[in-house]
């Protein structure tokens, strides 16, 4: 049985804090459970693939490739780190919006396998991008080949 703490309010420099639910930081959303039930919708809703398919008509499929890969790709994999441990429904969603951007790369139909679409674009699914990730930072701060971070004051 866990015990409920009634929420109480701060002041910093006679100025009133309230707690919050979420904040936003370096355009990640962090709620007080870490299960990022605020970042998840907010990236979903930023990466709406385009409906009518205009885009491929429009470019060749290289140019395509780098524009997916830059717009959504990139938000997918920045910070996703604060996404080990999300629940399997939010993997899910962002699973859908790389899928349905790699039907759009190969103007597939919604139906048709998606497995060898994103083993042709050379795409690994949610969990294992999250895994890559975490274990390329791991490698890095062993090597020493991570950012070297200063405190200032």
């Amino acid at each position: 049985m866990s015990k409920c703490y009634p929420i109480r309010t701060g002041c910093i420099n006679s100025t009133s804090v309230l707690p919050v639910t979420s904040v936003r930081d370096l355009g990640v959303y962090i709620d007080t459970d870490v299960i990022c039930h605020q970042h998840c919708p907010w990236l979903l809703l930023s990466l709406v693939p385009d409906p009518k398919r205009r885009l491929r008509r429009s470019l060749l499929r290289h140019a395509l490739v780098t524009l997916v890969r830059a717009l959504v790709v990139s938000k997918v994999d920045y910070c996703n780190a604060v996404l080990v441990g999300i629940p399997g429904y939010l993997q899910k969603r962002l699973q859908s919006v790389l899928n349905a951007a790699a039907l759009l790369i190969y103007s597939a139909k919604k139906y048709d396998h998606i497995t060898p679409l994103l083993r042709k674009l050379h795409w690994l699914r949610i969990p294992e991008r999250i895994q890559f990730r975490l274990c390329v930072l791991a490698y890095r701060c062993l090597t020493g080949t991570a950012p070297q971070y200063r405190l200032t004051l």
